[in-house]
């Protein structure tokens, strides 16, 4: 990445110009963080294990159809993926209840909802991201209600594909966050899933156990997240139990 212009940073991604126009290179950090960066430490190789499980799940999204940014994985913590124009919205899907859902509802974690819950928030982190309904969402000109078809579709099918995918691997997924954009194709635009499915933006429960294998386990100071994301990535094939573990575990950031 030597002399290559950085474009933004967040949380726990860098991205760079990519190699041709209309690409970007999307770089994974090892920052773990929570509660808008108020709760930070470095885990040494998550960023590898989740540009890994990202690859995979985008990969299985494209092959069946549905539109991503993705493109290909270029090493250990990079992809090339497409410039899209993001809208300022996270797309949460609930299937089960838990975190914010079941506080400001009076739910018991774990209880199935009666059917999945598609959620705005609108991306600030000033704002502490705060929740948004549909008509803010078209007022203030973020996406319009055609888009907000497009998105609440996609998240359809990527909650369907997602739900079959960790079923399979003795996983229940909870909850998950996707981010979509606007790819520009000449005169043409559509919509597509973009940013990263990683266990970072997933709730992901051992269906046998209900052990938490995402981000949860920072979050609540539950210990063991690197080998959580190890587990989930081998469940799913992508790293098998005899490679050497990814990186050595969480460093307090000062």
């Amino acid at each position: 990445m030597n002399r290559r212009r950085r474009i933004y940073e967040g949380k726990g991604k860098i991205i760079y110009e990519g190699p041709e126009p209309g690409t970007l290179v999307q770089h994974f950090k090892d920052d773990a963080t929570a509660f808008n960066n108020k709760k930070h430490e470095i885990v040494d190789g998550k960023g590898v294990l989740n540009n890994r499980i990202s690859e995979y799940i985008f990969n299985h999204l494209n092959a069946i159809g549905i539109p991503t940014h993705f493109i290909r994985r270029m090493n250990m913590r990079e992809q090339l993926i497409r410039e899209v124009e993001i809208i300022p919205l996270e797309v949460v899907v609930r299937n089960v209840a838990a975190g914010s859902i079941a506080k400001r509802l009076g739910l018991e974690e774990g209880t199935q909802l009666p059917r999945s819950i598609i959620e705005f928030y609108y991306k600030n982190d000033e704002l502490d991201d705060p929740m948004v309904a549909e008509e803010h969402i078209t007022a203030f000109g973020w996406a319009t209600p055609q888009e907000l078809d497009d998105i609440m579709a996609l998240a359809i099918r990527v909650n369907d594909f997602l739900s079959g995918l960790f079923l399979g691997v003795g996983i229940r997924l909870v909850d998950f966050k996707i981010e979509c954009g606007r790819l520009f194709e000449g005169d043409m635009m559509r919509i597509v899933v973009a940013d990263e499915i990683s266990p970072d933006s997933c709730r992901l429960w051992d269906i046998e156990t209900n052990d938490k294998m995402d981000k949860d386990r920072f979050r609540r100071d539950m210990g063991g997240m690197l080998e959580a994301y190890q587990e989930v990535a081998r469940r799913l094939g992508i790293i098998v139990s005899q490679e050497r573990p990814v990186g050595s575990g969480p460093t307090l950031v000062q």
